[in-house]
């Protein structure tokens, strides 16, 4: 086989394991636009504070340690005791609950009928505030996450390609298990979505709002209910990209990531989320490896958002999205 097509063929697997975490990133937004119209653009920011307080609580660390240190003298910095992994996530999961809560109670509870520009700005102002708060309760250097995900090259499938292609594909074991969680992940929404009574309010108040209130669905629970899966989602994207990179003040701009997934995909489907990923995941490492050469590189920073643009002149309401036509 040419030594061209195996280099492709190993891109293309590395293109769709990223393509899976840039999916992960999306499905929080899909969720949330699809219940509320809202485009929450705190969705990074969410995925970096479920991040951070995850290490913070694995670590056991004192929430808010130098400012408290700061007004009333003293070095607390820890509780003495460190927590495991699977504990620290249900205690993270919880605070992301609340958190949920809190947002629907103090923010988005008062602008309801507002226009979607104002709702849309009210989440730039969240994640401005939550970026803040993350950073006054666990502080802002750079934290190591580690949760037990495997990491490092698949030596099994280094092996097999070996002796089927005399070359050894590097597959990170990380990107195979952010792959399993994602596929997890999204069959564990839909069954949410189709066999439960809470999903299907939930699909009720994305197709109206106001059949959903005629028959008794509260619009509060729905909402509180998105927001905690949001917040779940976001949970499981920081932990990936936590380990993957590092539980940075940077990791909130993997949403930048996430924003051509849903153009291509649509803002309203999950399938397109996972699709529009792969696509986005498997052409920016294709375009890099055979056009990326002869114009010296660096096309994986703009290449996602060319074609992005593209689909939105040709197709703007994405592969899976649903065009909205208003009569006059």
């Amino acid at each position: 086989m040419p030594e061209q097509l195996v280099f492709a063929m190993e891109v293309t697997l590395n293109g769709l394991m990223a393509g899976v975490l840039y999916a992960l990133v999306a499905l929080g937004f899909v969720l949330i636009y699809k219940a509320s119209g809202i485009f929450n653009y705190a969705q990074g920011v969410m995925a970096l504070f479920a991040a951070m307080t995850l290490v913070g609580i694995m670590q056991g660390q004192v929430p808010f340690s130098h400012v408290i240190n700061a007004v009333f003298g003293g070095h607390i910095t820890h509780f003495g005791w460190n927590v495991p992994g699977v504990l620290a996530i249900a205690l993270t999961v919880a605070v992301m609950v609340l958190l949920a809560w809190l947002v629907q109670v103090l923010v988005m509870k008062h602008l309801v009928g507002q226009e979607p520009i104002i709702l849309f700005m009210a989440t730039i102002g969240l994640a401005y505030f939550l970026e803040g708060v993350a950073d006054l309760m666990w502080g802002s250097e750079i934290k190591t996450l580690d949760v037990g995900l495997p990491q490092g090259i698949n030596l099994w499938i280094d092996e097999a390609t070996f002796n089927i292609f005399g070359y050894g594909f590097f597959i990170d074991n990380l990107d195979i298990v952010a792959t399993v969680i994602a596929a997890l992940l999204v069959a564990g929404l839909v069954c949410f979505a189709q066999y439960t009574k809470q999903g299907r309010a939930m699909r009720a108040v994305a197709d109206d709002h106001q059949a959903a209130l005629s028959v008794g669905i509260s619009l509060n629970f729905i909402w509180v209910l998105v927001w905690s899966v949001a917040g779940f989602v976001a949970l499981v994207a920081g932990i990936v990209w936590g380990t993957k990179s590092g539980v940075q003040f940077s990791l909130s701009l993997i949403a930048l990531k996430a924003l051509p997934v849903l153009m291509l995909g649509g803002f309203t489907s999950i399938p397109g989320a996972i699709v529009g990923g792969l696509i986005i995941g498997v052409g920016e490492k294709l375009f890099e490896f055979a056009i990326g050469p002869m114009v010296g590189g660096a096309t994986e920073n703009w290449f996602a958002y060319v074609l992005a643009l593209l689909f939105l002149v040709f197709r703007p309401q994405g592969l899976f999205g649903e065009k909205i036509i208003e009569r006059v």
